[in-house]
């Protein structure tokens, strides 16, 4: 038996997409599932999205990895292919690429396929990532509609930079400079990630890319889910293994990083950096047990992490349950409190995390 484990409510998960179709009704919606469904389980999650409208994947594994699950939708490649050979593949199984730079459209240009592709163009408004540049556009639009390997419709994308911030001034101008440059052209528009679904309707388009707040965490800066009336997808859980008493001074963890001015209890849990709890994770972050919240004290290890509690008024004992975090114990507080950011502390559960779907 596995002690951490992620309890992925698939109930939550309809219910944030059916906010999704309340932020933007009449756009459709490609649903994000990089990243293993950003530490959720990519196949099973996938399985549980069928009123979205296509799949959204990172790289051509993770797309091979929903038709094995038997997917069947369309998946779009959203860093587009890496090698021309990938181009027979992505026919095949009926996968949709990103274009972002000139190496791609050539390979496009000079393949040798049964059938056209479908094809994403992406323009850099300013992200300054992947796209091409503004300057560029007409001419690899055209080029796309001469070549016979690509599909007529082409569809237009850009990404936003700073949609999490409603006071940036930034979003606006991204959707300006996109809407000018696709002005009169009829093809579909795909501007929107979860901030700028929530934050941003202008960048709606044809078509939405929910990613973090189908898993019921919110996108936007200082914010949990809960205020958009999303639920948390994932509950990271484990056990207390030990309990044990700790005098005045003495000092606990790697490095005596922490010691208590009185006596006091502790409670060491079975979870560390090799689940994926975050290692910077500061003094305090709180952890729940029967329903009271207990700050981390010490050290996070690989695979313990000590929780003070007190003198243990709530009768704290071996074999309880552990919130890491939840429903009750937002993953935003958590990442605040280790300096990241919640997507990064769903990505990283590791495989020793044992995952149960329930609905």
């Amino acid at each position: 038996m596995r002690l951490a484990t992620a309890e992925i409510n698939l109930t939550a998960l309809a219910h944030n997409l059916s906010q999704v179709k309340r932020f933007a009704p009449n756009s459709k919606i490609m649903a994000v599932l990089k990243a293993n469904a950003y530490g959720h389980g990519l196949v099973k999650i996938a399985q549980y999205l069928n009123s979205a409208d296509a799949f959204a994947v990172a790289r051509i594994d993770e797309a091979l990895a929903l038709r094995a699950g038997g997917l069947t939708k369309p998946i779009v490649l959203l860093e587009g292919f890496f090698n021309k050979a990938d181009l027979p593949i992505l026919l095949a199984n009926n996968f949709q690429t990103i274009v972002h730079d000139e190496n791609q459209l050539a390979a496009i240009e000079n393949a040798t396929l049964d059938a056209p592709i479908t094809c994403w163009l992406k323009i850099n408004t300013g992200m300054h990532r992947l796209g091409i540049a503004p300057e560029q556009f007409d001419a690899f639009y055209s080029r796309l509609q001469r070549t016979p390997n690509a599909k007529s419709t082409i569809n237009l994308m850009t990404h936003f930079s700073c949609a999490d911030d409603t006071h940036n001034t930034k979003t606006a101008q991204q959707i300006s400079l996109f809407d000018t440059l696709v002005k009169g052209i009829d093809q579909a528009h795909c501007l929107s990630n979860s901030a700028g679904i929530i934050a941003w309707p202008a960048g709606h388009g044809d078509w939405i890319r929910p990613g973090l707040m189908l898993y019921g965490v919110s996108p936007m800066a200082n914010c949990t889910g809960q205020e958009h009336n999303l639920k948390p997808v994932m509950r990271l859980t484990t056990k207390v293994i030990a309990v044990r008493d700790v005098a005045a001074h003495e000092r606990v963890g790697y490095g005596g990083r922490w010691q208590s001015d009185k006596p006091t209890q502790l409670a060491v849990v079975a979870m560390g950096y090799g689940d994926g709890y975050p290692r910077h994770a500061k003094e305090g972050t709180p952890v729940m047990i029967a329903g009271q919240r207990y700050g981390i004290v010490g050290s996070v290890s690989m695979d313990m992490i000590s929780i003070d509690i007190g003198e243990n008024e709530h009768n704290v004992k071996v074999g309880d349950s552990v919130t890491m975090w939840g429903p009750e114990l937002p993953v935003e507080e958590i990442a605040h409190c280790a300096d990241t950011i919640p997507y990064e502390l769903l990505c990283n559960i590791t495989p020793r995390v044992s995952y149960e779907y329930q609905r």
